[in-house]
């Protein structure tokens, strides 16, 4: 045989050719020949903790039966709104009052001004919104800005543990209001944006410029995750994301060993920590009795019905079964493959509905 017959050859301009793309554009499909598990439905009944107002042309009665296909007994729409939105969410999803519970937002209107007028206002109106039906409130965010996710009006340079805001996060314990926050994004939006960053590819155009004069870092937005939750034991909190501490799950388990007025949700982090899958399963197992399930579904406005079958679907798959080496680009965004976690029933259970249920309670 001569070697130059089978020796590389350049490529040129064929199409699909590695100097042809970019690496953005990097979808890879397995090669192994493993379990592929089909999970049509949640192994048990499921309350989603963490979605969101659906756009106004998504049919609530089309959700309801994707819902109940799927086995979601209950979805909690984090709605970010006061006033006459969250009147506006009422109104669309009140024909189903047992599917969903809707979450306001607060209402910061006047917060930079001098004196209090602003504090006593937004207390009243998240006492409209608790007669008005809501349940919770949330999803408060803040990726170093301040919390901005509120609408209408959102409180640029106020962080979670400003004085400020405590009036209002002691009047959700009052009322019995759980609080979901969203604290800091992955830390791979933190990373410089080099050849060393295995994020890279979501990071670049997801990332936060700490070199900013004010905006915190990823350690120092953990610490004010928890000031927020010690100056405030009678408020129930749930970090949204797993406290954006997918790359060490231990800054989070300890805040869960130090406070039992803080949770954390699962939403949209499964891409991330599906990739280290022991080192999940044993979080997961330690603190199955503080962590909830979330799809993050109807955030993104483009979201379908489609997606949203198939989103849960793939979410139980890694939840559940003990597949590898899974691709979900149209999903996820990763460029790595997933693992399935295949969790015991006794941490399903919890995560998917009995937690949800004794926080409720709370």
């Amino acid at each position: 045989m001569n070697l130059d017959e089978v020796k590389p050859k350049p490529m040129g301009d064929a199409p699909g050719s590695p100097e042809n793309f970019k690496l953005k554009d990097y979808r890879p499909k397995s090669v192994f020949k493993t379990t592929t598990t089909e999970v049509s439905k949640a192994k048990c009944p499921v309350i989603d903790m963490h979605a969101h107002a659906w756009q106004k042309d998504i049919n609530v009665d089309e959700l309801v039966k994707i819902m109940e296909a799927s086995n979601i007994e209950k979805t909690i729409v984090l709605s970010f709104e006061t006033g006459s939105g969250f009147d506006g969410i009422v109104a669309r999803f009140a024909g189903y009052p047992d599917k969903f519970d809707l979450w306001c937002g607060f209402d910061y209107t006047g917060y930079n001004q001098p004196g209090s007028q602003w504090i006593d206002a937004a207390i009243a109106e998240l006492e409209r919104c608790y007669q008005k039906g809501a349940k919770g409130v949330g999803e408060l965010g803040d990726k170093g800005l301040g919390e901005y996710y509120s609408r209408p009006v959102p409180g640029y340079g106020m962080h979670l543990n400003d004085n400020r805001m405590r009036p209002l996060l002691k009047k959700c314990g009052d009322l019995r209001l759980p609080v979901s926050v969203h604290i800091a994004d992955p830390i791979w939006m933190y990373l410089p944006m080099d050849l060393h960053n295995d994020g890279l590819m979501n990071a670049y155009n997801w990332r936060i410029d700490t070199d900013v004069a004010g905006i915190p870092n990823h350690e120092q937005m953990m610490d004010i995750l928890e000031d927020t939750v010690r100056q405030n034991p009678t408020t129930i909190f749930i970090a949204c994301h797993l406290a954006n501490c997918t790359h060490d799950l231990e800054i989070l388990g300890r805040m869960l060993d130090s406070y039992e007025n803080l949770y954390a949700d699962i939403t949209s982090r499964l891409k991330e920590i599906a990739t280290v899958p022991r080192y999940a399963v044993a979080f997961f197992e330690k603190y199955q009795d503080r962590l909830l399930f979330g799809s993050d579904l109807g955030y993104d406005p483009g979201t379908t019905m489609d997606f949203a079958t198939k989103l849960y679907r793939a979410t139980f798959r890694i939840l559940e079964s003990a597949d590898e080496h899974i691709y979900e680009h149209d999903l996820f965004k990763y460029h790595w493959p997933l693992y399935g976690l295949h969790l015991s029933d006794a941490a399903l259970n919890k995560l998917y509905r009995e937690n949800a249920i004794k926080l409720m309670r709370l």
